[in-house]
């Protein structure tokens, strides 16, 4: 009898280990469609009415008035420029800091994190404090008919200087992931340090390059405290679209401000869906990855 106990053991219905009562999910899943509809998008949807509110019309004269345009061309300006010195920085980082060993390794993840804690507008006092006329360089500066603050130098220095954490933030810790094996194979057979690069490590890192430099451009192109410091608020050369907005609203220009609001607020939406797409991606990749590992262990 005690045999047939031993060999027979009870069967117990299978279910699942932790779980939370049905009214509970439905109780936060609800909380959070609450929170994301008060505080996005309802303002999102605000911003887009307000801007249509008086016609088409005013709306693309708005878009197209000469100092919106100054003011689109020199955030363009200013994104494009922070995102591609960005990128080769961030790269270069990522690669010293994954895949050597070195002196100093600390301190440089600890600049590289520093405008994450740093104020904007600290971070735009500090370029004044260098390159203001009363700065450290200011006098040589205007000495050589050279103009940074004030001037779009100074709008390119602030925006790199608040975005340039994001590509290689993303980049350091899916390079150490992936370890340094090819490229070292890659350097055993003969390749040179270039096209290691190209051939074996760029390939790699590509989703996850693309998603930083998503989020690298979405900040610099929203960018406002440090813009503000070193721009002047000069309408027409020295105004990105968040100042145009602020000085618009500042002047009871609604159907101006919200104009070019939502033509931001446009912008942001493009981003979100290309950096939804690039997860989807990087998830797709990193699966299939999983997948063809467990393949050839088997």
């Amino acid at each position: 009898m005690s045999a047939t106990i031993a060999l027979n053991p009870p069967r117990h219905i299978a279910g699942p280990a932790v779980g939370e009562p049905t009214l509970v999910r439905w109780l936060l899943t609800g909380l959070a469609l609450l929170y994301l509809g008060l505080f996005l998008f309802v303002p999102l949807a605000a911003v887009f009415t307000e801007a249509l509110r008086k016609g088409w019309d005013v709306y693309l004269a708005a878009i197209a008035e000469p100092n919106a345009l100054a003011a689109i061309k020199l955030t363009l300006i200013a994104a494009a420029t922070s995102v591609v010195l960005n990128t080769v920085f961030g790269i270069a980082a990522a690669w010293a800091i994954a895949k050597f060993q070195f002196r100093g390794k600390s301190l440089l993840i600890t600049l590289i994190d520093l405008p994450f804690a740093v104020s904007p507008v600290i971070a735009g006092l500090i370029y004044v404090l260098l390159f203001g006329a009363q700065g450290w360089f200011g006098p040589w500066l205007a000495d050589h008919g050279i103009k940074i603050i004030f001037a779009v130098p100074g709008i390119v220095l602030a925006t790199m200087f608040v975005t340039f954490p994001f590509v290689a933030r993303e980049l350091i810790p899916l390079m150490q992931e992936q370890g340094k094996e090819e490229e070292e194979e890659a350097v055993v057979l003969g390749a040179s340090g270039w096209q290691t690069f190209w051939r074996i490590t760029l390939p790699n890192i590509k989703w996850g390059l693309l998603y930083g430099i998503i989020l690298c451009n979405a900040r610099a192109m929203g960018e406002f405290g440090a813009v503000s410091v070193v721009s002047g608020h000069i309408r027409g050369l020295t105004n990105t679209m968040p100042l145009h907005v602020e000085i618009l609203y500042n002047e009871y220009n609604f159907a101006a401000a919200f104009a070019v609001a939502s033509l931001l607020a446009f912008l942001a939406v493009v981003t979100l869906a290309l950096k939804s797409l690039v997860e989807w991606r990087t998830h797709q990749q990193r699966r299939e990855s999983v997948d063809l590992n467990q393949e050839s262990g088997q």
